[in-house]
């Protein structure tokens, strides 16, 4: 197949919104069931985006690593999503050079909190092709107490207990302006409260991206019958 960046963003679906909605769940359920290619926004980051990110900071005279003190214990809640804004806007254009790198058959399905309406659907195809997950309260409160990962902080700082309410807070703030945006773009919003399983959200998402997914077999067929004439 040729390579075509510009085609692969367009036709990319993708998946934002807010955390422990159960995004990336529900994406590997979607990539399962529909033969995608996932690409997880959290795994890049952590991973192939931390060596940019770190020289970034040095370029700009900072500590290679952050102060942990002052990112989570210092710094208010809402500084930490408007910091947290910015940086997505920056690290999306490293998440355009990976989806733009990658040549595949298949659609890809990009999934992350990063992935802000605003970012994606300049390069989309169509707001279609994205959809918003955000959790209720109610049921951030249940993956809080259920997650380990999401219930506590895990890093050494002065006061931990504050540092995880700064945290929820920010996360809750991040999650009510991905939605926001994605209803001035028109993007779908799926608000998950639990009353449906990862398999019933995961339909939900099925269904709405319906249209995209019957895309993915026809070059598969027209292959099938230049193969069969030849």
């Amino acid at each position: 197949m040729r390579w075509d960046p510009f085609s692969t963003l367009r036709r990319a679906l993708w998946i934002g919104g807010g955390q422990w909605a159960g995004k990336s769940t529900v994406a590997g359920i979607l990539a399962e069931r529909h033969g995608l290619t996932h690409y997880h926004y959290d795994y890049h980051d952590a991973r192939g985006h931390h060596d940019r990110r770190t020289l970034r900071r040095i370029r700009r005279g900072e500590p290679a690593e952050p102060d942990q003190e002052t990112v989570w214990v210092r710094t208010t809640p809402e500084e930490m999503a408007r910091r947290a804004l910015d940086d997505f806007a920056e690290r999306f254009e490293w998440v355009k050079d990976d989806l733009a790198a990658l040549v595949s058959p298949r659609p890809i399905l990009a999934e992350g909190w990063g992935l802000r309406p605003e970012l994606v659907a300049p390069v989309a195809g169509s707001t279609r092709r994205m959809v918003v997950m955000v959790p209720t309260e109610e049921f951030r409160q249940r993956q809080l107490a259920r997650l380990p990962r999401a219930g506590r902080l895990g890093l050494e700082v002065s006061d931990p207990t504050l540092g995880q309410r700064h945290r929820i807070e920010r996360d809750r703030l991040l999650a009510d302006d991905a939605v926001r945006g994605a209803r001035r773009l028109e993007i779908r919003v799926i608000e998950v409260d639990g009353s449906r399983d990862a398999e019933g959200v995961a339909d939900l998402v099925a269904e709405y991206f319906a249209p995209f997914l019957a895309e993915r077999s026809q070059p598969v067929a027209r292959f099938a019958l230049r193969h069969a004439a030849g």
